[in-house]
């Protein structure tokens, strides 16, 4: 029963504490190993070579930029897995106490249910006041889209898509691997989800060397993106969520998307809500095409913010409990 203990301890602890701004977390120490192998890793032909390259000088940056992406990735998960797993090593070798409150603290940083709400509902109190302005800076902080043009439903909609996205992302995941491989799985996960989210791109610069981490990251949310697009509809209770509509947009539109898994759970949440997600948004400038995902039922407002938050944490709450009878009552061991 530790890893029910252990993993509790951290839930508990994103409940209540989230992401206090003064607590150092080890995701930033995963991003600063990023970017330092990045540096030495990723060279790139200045402009005027570029444009002087020929088909075997492209072909050749081409292989060189994915060879170096993969050397990165497997740098960073096994410093990630090497790293985890000697703390908690030498914690539980001093004192089992002391492994369980340390690898407790671990699957608490790990986790950002908390910090998802937390960093969401000044979109919503702005958005409530009708104050625009505030509203786009306050949305651009947790999405990577351009939000200077977004009037406030199209400020609404970026926040409700980044609730779902991440409620797999940052909660859903990294529990799923904390479940099946204690804190050591966690911190690998979010090693491999920051490194994506940092080269991880489709465009010039990260076009080859980002394709490991991003194939790595789609390998390792397969399963729990679509254990969160499950556990939304099964959580699709009361009157403003429709659990039959969820079940049938996830369905339909749940590969309307270029990953794998990121539409599992946008699909779902926009049927529980009855809203359409998605659609054309601007990046860097540059309009990108995209498909619909959901049903526009009614138009999206701000206390779909509020009704997307509480999704997620009936979603974590539900997928502890399961978890919790798997492990204790049915003794299945994950």
């Amino acid at each position: 029963m530790a890893a029910v203990v252990v993993i509790w301890i951290g839930f508990l602890l994103d409940l209540i504490l989230g992401d206090p701004p003064k607590l150092y977390h080890p995701v930033r120490w995963i991003g600063k190993e990023i970017s330092f192998l990045e540096k030495r890793l990723l060279k790139r032909p200045t402009v005027s070579d570029a444009e002087l390259q020929t088909g075997e000088q492209a072909k050749a940056r081409k292989h060189r930029e994915r060879r170096g992406g993969a050397v990165m990735a497997v740098i960073v998960i096994v410093t990630a897995f090497v790293v985890s797993g000697l703390i908690l090593w030498i914690c539980y070798h001093v004192h089992p106490i002391l492994g369980v409150a340390v690898e407790g603290w671990l699957c608490y940083r790990m986790l950002a249910a908390r910090c998802l709400r937390d960093e969401s509902m000044p979109v919503y109190r702005a958005l409530k006041k009708h104050d625009l302005p505030a509203a786009r800076t306050a949305v651009s902080r947790i999405v990577g889209r351009d939000t200077e043009t977004l009037d406030e439903e199209g400020v609404a909609k970026a926040t409700v898509e980044t609730i779902a996205e991440n409620a797999s992302d940052g909660a859903v995941a990294p529990l799923f691997y904390m479940m099946l491989f204690g804190a050591v799985g966690g911190f690998v996960y979010k090693a491999v989800n920051t490194m994506d989210s940092m080269v991880g791109y489709k465009n010039d610069k990260y076009q080859y060397f980002g394709t490991a981490a991003a194939r790595i990251d789609d390998v390792l949310n397969f399963i729990p993106s679509r254990i969160c697009a499950v556990l939304i509809i099964l959580c699709s209770w009361g009157r403003r969520f429709d659990r039959k509509r969820a079940a049938n947009v996830w369905q339909r539109d749940r590969r309307k998307h270029k990953s794998p898994n990121s539409a599992q759970s946008e699909a779902a949440m926009a049927g529980a809500l009855g809203v359409e997600l998605a659609g054309d948004a601007s990046y860097f400038g540059k309009i990108v095409k995209k498909d619909t995902i959901g049903d526009r039922t009614r138009a999206i407002e701000p206390e779909d913010i509020i009704r997307a938050n509480r999704m997620l944490y009936r979603v974590v709450w539900v997928m502890m409990i399961l978890f919790t009878v798997l492990k204790g009552v049915l003794g299945f061991v994950l």
